[in-house]
């Protein structure tokens, strides 16, 4: 078991003044006083041993969502611990609960009976991790993005996009579904649980400090998640 220390809330503070991942412009009402910390787990949330009991295989064909025709994932090119599957997992954390281990690269969405929904995903690059807690704001399908003025300065291309955004459609870089993570403070972090139209980054360190999902896995995800305080994220690395 692991335990956090105060180290940790000081990267997380100085990785959200990089964070690659912003507000939308159609839910005005989301704070955007930015770089706000999340407050830190006292110890770790992962059982030592976590088996399998279900495997999806046949959950990443092309499917066509609110317009737009997402394309069918290559799931033979997607290592099988990254596919989504029913996991047994005992945890002191309730159900509805999503825990991130970013050093194993899953997403835990806790079910009732000791189980859960484990996701492949992509994390914060090396000096973009974070770690830490939160909770789901709010969620948005098929979002806009808005990057950050930080991002602009280091990728001049999005620029363009800091004050328009850009809109929804596949080539969007917060893909399906986006969820907000704020703090115990209701203060935006900047963090989002997000889709990604770049599947292949999917068990990997690339993102901005988001974390990314393959889009039908964050539709999935997506359809579970209730907005509120009581849908905590507990971020580890």
């Amino acid at each position: 078991m692991r335990i956090r220390t105060p180290l940790t809330l000081l990267g997380l503070t100085a990785a959200l003044a990089l964070a690659g991942c912003a507000e939308t412009t159609s839910q005005s009402s989301a704070p955007t006083s930015g770089k706000i910390a999340a407050s830190v787990p006292v110890a770790d949330p992962v059982p030592a041993k976590v088996e399998t009991v279900q495997i999806f295989n046949d959950v990443y064909g092309a499917v066509t969502d609110a317009g737009y025709a997402l394309p069918a994932i290559p799931i033979n090119r997607v290592n099988e611990k990254y596919r989504r599957q029913i996991v047994e997992f005992q945890t002191s954390e309730r159900a509805g609960t999503i825990i991130v281990n970013t050093r194993e690269r899953y997403l835990y969405y806790i079910l009732s009976g000791n189980r859960a929904v484990r996701y492949g995903i992509g994390v914060g690059k090396a000096g973009f991790a974070w770690a830490g807690e939160a909770y789901v704001a709010w969620k948005q399908e098929w979002p806009m993005w808005h990057p950050p003025k930080e991002m602009a300065d280091r990728k001049p291309e999005v620029a363009k996009y800091v004050e328009a955004g850009m809109g929804p459609g596949l080539s969007n870089p917060l893909g399906a579904r986006a969820m907000y993570l704020f703090n115990e403070k209701g203060q935006d972090t900047l963090f989002r649980i997000h889709g990604s139209p770049e599947w292949a980054s999917i068990g990997t360190a690339a993102s901005s400090g988001c974390i990314r999902m393959i889009n039908q896995d964050v539709i999935d995800l997506y359809s579970r998640v209730r907005p509120g305080r009581s849908t905590k994220v507990v971020v580890i690395q």
